[in-house]
């Protein structure tokens, strides 16, 4: 008898070596049963013995044995012990009443047992019975609360992670969570609960809110929540409250975060340790979603600021980490351009035009990527909602200038900016001579013209509210400067400081005074001059430093929040604060891209470059990633004269950088213009060339990504520069590659036959023909069985042609010595050729030869071949691809 159906049949009998004695335990114990046990134990624990009781006396018996092994088997089998009673309503209920009152077992183990079943019985009651609501709620969901407040803990850690399953399934009705399951936390979470309980509780607690509805929360946890986070007697408590206060931010939403839970979390981000800080740091950005742009600007930016200069390494590593998904909250699609779709794909939403009654302040954030000569308006202030206000996508000539007129006197942005975006010095030149001409065609524009409806009559004179934001802003700035003077012995506060020094100094040069030029400067001169013009050293000195300085202004998101995020790359904070600090730079930069906007790309446009040059090439493979969303976020022309010189430079880098780039080729590509994206046709063959030959999927990739290309390029282009790499790639050595590289060469023969080059396709098939179906190796011979079938499945070619050049090449490989190749030929004919209604035609020339291929391979000596030539092609397919 086999030893494992011994085993089991000792059980349902006498549990000999149960009650003999417990130096066998290890020998003989459950644990040791296989999984070809689990069905005969409990089907010889409810047989007929010598007993002669009835299954459920039985299961009585065993449920209720003195010994405790017994009971451990019995909870252990329950969920098999309901299937065999399920089809007996009383039986039903009588094994239900067993298992409510095993609950109740002194021995922990037992009850630990029961519970780790509860999850599984929930589900096997759910899916068979119809009435599972109330079975589940009156016999299994009383045990489950039961045992949160067990004496032991690995009982209650068991049944709380139970309930988190029961909660993921869906499996716990609202009512019972109100009524049965919430009470008990809260009680368990009451002042004078056991302090072990308690952190339990809230933990606990934190998880279950993430499954319940918006109002359960807010009326049964958000007030207590609010009383655990000021919890002075236990840090435990306040440290799980401030890793969880994301979640509960997001579930009651902006009003009860901000009325109740932000008082809150300011106390937390000031907490005495730095633990409760650090968790602080970490869940900010699902805070910050939870507020309005009003507060978040306002408020949750200066706290993240004390964070980032907390006196704690640790505190200040999780911010700066943070630190580019909190900046990312003030994205706003009305202002960057972009939204995300459902899928996660990054398109452009449409912009007012330019009569559409946008208003003033949405002239600074126009797309600087349809205009070589447009300035951005530094100093525009912000909208209600704290964001810049989009802007028309095509403003006029004649409205540009006159916004280029009416902002003489404000910051410029330079021509170092890119290259892309100069500005000539010339005021002889075509561009200055056609602005001139334009802005004077402007001033005799009548007032009434319609393109500036969303002006109003008359242009109200804005120069105070200037000077007035100015004296703001320096006022503003100064205040931090006094605050963080006395913390002047921390290098990272010392930074802040040198930061913050030259906004000040940049504020008070751009500020209004009663000696400034009435008349307006030069409107193209790209570099500040002194009073008499001298060019003397410290007077370009402090030119460039403004430069530099006014690179870094924008008005989307707060000004120190960039400062500190630009500092990232800065060395001084790899021995400061984080060693990879400048790797979670580049990882949150497309998302600080996005919330900027292509506009304010000069502020991030040097550090990007900095992070492309670095040592590491963990971050260079980071940016590698993701340059193809920047590619995205900036638009065509950006990208032409920024991000491409980086891409190249990815090219030749390590392979474990190049993979970034390959991995997203398609999507870059694609952004590019038709002749600049032509150029890297030459370069494509590069990606066959690895540091390591053994580096398959590398290879793997490119043939995937080659897919995908052919649509980007001409057929002249695909046929003179792909189908090398394709064919190259089909006589790899790792049948993986081999196997994709097929696929690539059908797309390239598709192509070709889609574009009318039927002269280009006939070569690109005898060149196949040759190179595969004469080839001595076997593999080849096999390969070219495959590519016929993908080409009749695809529908290539018209099948008058795929008859006269392929099917007889085709047909000579079903003699082939080696089976492997017969099966792919009998596969590609009877479940693919045959199929076509070409080959159906009486009147086809090839039919009769066809037919008879067929028949000679379905009594092919070998069974597969003669199973796949009979295969009904209407039956599921059999994959043959590993035979490849």
């Amino acid at each position: 008898m086999d030893p494992y159906l011994t085993n089991c049949l000792v059980i349902a009998g006498l549990s000999l070596y149960f009650e003999d004695g417990h130096d066998d335990l290890d020998d003989f114990g459950f644990d040791d049963y296989g999984t070809e046990c689990d069905g005969i134990r409990i089907t010889a624990f409810l047989d007929a013995g010598q007993d002669n009781l009835t299954p459920l006396g039985r299961l009585e018996k065993y449920a209720f044995s003195e010994n405790v092994f017994n009971r451990q088997i019995v909870a252990r089998g329950l969920l098999d012990v309901l299937r065999e009673f399920s089809d007996n309503e009383n039986d039903f209920i009588s094994v239900m009443e067993t298992v409510a009152r095993m609950s109740e077992d002194g021995e922990p183990t037992v009850r630990a047992e029961l519970m780790e079943q509860i999850p599984n019985i929930a589900m096997f009651l759910h899916e068979s019975r119809p009435n599972f609501p109330a079975a589940f709620s009156r016999y299994l969901v009383p045990i489950v609360v039961r045992y949160l407040t067990d004496p032991n803990n690995q009982v209650r850690k068991t049944s709380q992670a139970a309930l988190l399953v029961l909660l993921e399934q869906g499996l716990i009705s609202k009512a019972d969570m109100e009524t049965k399951v919430c009470p008990v936390l809260l009680d368990l979470t009451e002042p004078s609960s056991d302090d072990d309980y308690k952190i339990e509780a809230v933990a606990i607690m934190c998880k279950v809110v993430t499954m319940l509805s918006k109002d359960t929360v807010e009326h049964l946890l958000l007030p207590r929540f609010c009383e655990l986070c000021s919890d002075a007697r236990l840090f435990q408590v306040r440290k799980v409250c401030a890793a969880n206060f994301g979640e509960f931010c997001s579930i009651v939403g902006q009003e009860a975060t901000e009325k109740l839970l932000m008082p809150k979390f300011f106390d937390l981000c000031s907490d005495s340790l730095w633990g409760i800080r650090k968790a602080c740091a970490e869940c900010f950005m699902m805070v910050s979603n939870s507020t309005s742009p009003e507060v978040r600007r306002s408020k949750l930016s200066p706290l993240f600021i004390s964070l980032i200069s907390d006196q704690s390494r640790w505190v200040r590593q999780a911010a700066f980490q943070s630190l580019g998904r909190f900046i990312s909250t003030f994205a706003n699609p009305s202002t960057t351009g972009l939204h995300f779709r459902e899928d996660g794909a990054l398109l452009e939403v449409p912009r007012c035009t330019s009569d559409s009654g946008c208003s003033l302040n949405s002239l600074n954030c126009s797309d600087i990527s349809s205009c070589h000569t447009e300035r951005t308006i530094t100093h525009t202030p912000p909208n209600q909602d704290g964001r810049a206000t989009p802007s028309p996508e095509h403003v006029s000539t004649a409205d540009s200038e006159e916004l280029h007129n009416f902002d003489n006197s404000h910051t410029l942005v330079p021509e170092e900016m890119h290259g892309g975006f100069t500005h000539t010095n010339s005021s002889d030149s075509p561009t200055a001579t056609n602005n001139a001409k334009n802005t004077k065609e402007a001033e005799q524009t009548d007032e009434n013209f319609n393109s500036f409806h969303y002006w109003r009559s008359p242009l109200p004179d804005i120069s105070g509210e200037l000077e007035m934001l100015s004296c703001q802003k320096m006022e503003e700035i100064q205040k931090v400067l006094d605050c963080l003077q006395p913390h002047m012995d921390d290098p990272d506060v010392q930074a802040q400081v040198q930061v913050l020094s030259a906004a000040l100094k940049a504020a008070q040069l751009d500020s209004p005074t009663d000696d400034s030029p009435t008349e307006p400067q030069p409107e193209l001169q790209p570099e500040l001059q002194t009073e008499n013009g001298a060019d003397s050293p410290s007077a370009q000195s402090e030119s460039l430093e403004c430069k530099r300085i006014n690179l870094r202004f924008q008005n989307v998101i707060p000004q120190q929040l960039l400062d500190q995020y630009l500092s990232m790359t800065d060395p001084a904070r790899a021995q400061t604060v984080d060693t990879e600090i400048a790797k979670h730079c580049a990882f949150s930069l497309p998302g600080v891209a996005l919330t900027l906007g292509r506009q304010n790309w000069h502020c991030l446009k040097d550090t990007y470059e900095t992070l492309a040059t670095d040592v590491q090439w963990k971050v260079r493979r980071t940016l590698a990633f993701s340059i193809h969303e920047l590619a995205v976020i900036l638009g065509d022309q950006l990208t032409a004269a920024d991000l491409v010189p980086i891409f190249n430079g990815f090219l030749k880098d390590l392979d474990e950088v190049r993979i970034g780039v390959l991995k997203h080729l398609y999507d870059f590509l694609k952004l590019l213009h038709a002749d600049k994206r032509r150029e890297y046709l030459y370069q494509l063959q590069e990606f066959m060339v690895t540091d390591n030959s053994r580096n398959w999927r590398f290879r793997y990739e490119l043939a995937e990504q080659l897919i995908l290309i052919i649509e980007l390029y001409s057929h002249y282009d695909v046929y003179d520069y792909l189908r090398e790499i394709a064919l190259t790639l089909c006589s790899d050595k790792v049948s993986e590659v081999r196997w994709i590289s097929y696929k690539l060469v059908v797309e390239i023969l598709q192509k070709l036959y889609a574009c009318g080059a039927d002269d280009l396709g006939l070569n690109f098939i005898n060149e196949l023909t040759v190179r595969f179906c004469h080839c001595p190796k076997w593999v080849g011979r096999q390969a070219f069985a495959f590519i016929c079938q993908a080409v009749v499945e695809e529908d290539c070619m018209p099948m008058e042609q795929f008859s006269q050049h392929l099917l007889p090449s085709l047909l000579s490989l079903s003699s082939d010595p080696v089976a492997n190749v017969r099966v792919l030929v009998a596969k590609a004919l009877r479940q693919s050729v045959m199929e076509k209604a070409y080959f159906k035609d009486p009147g086809c020339a090839c039919a009769d030869e066809l037919e008879e291929t067929v028949m000679a391979l379905q009594s092919d000596k070998d069974r597969d071949v003669r199973f796949f030539a009979s295969l009904d092609p209407n039956k599921g397919l059999i994959d043959t691809a590993p035979l490849i």
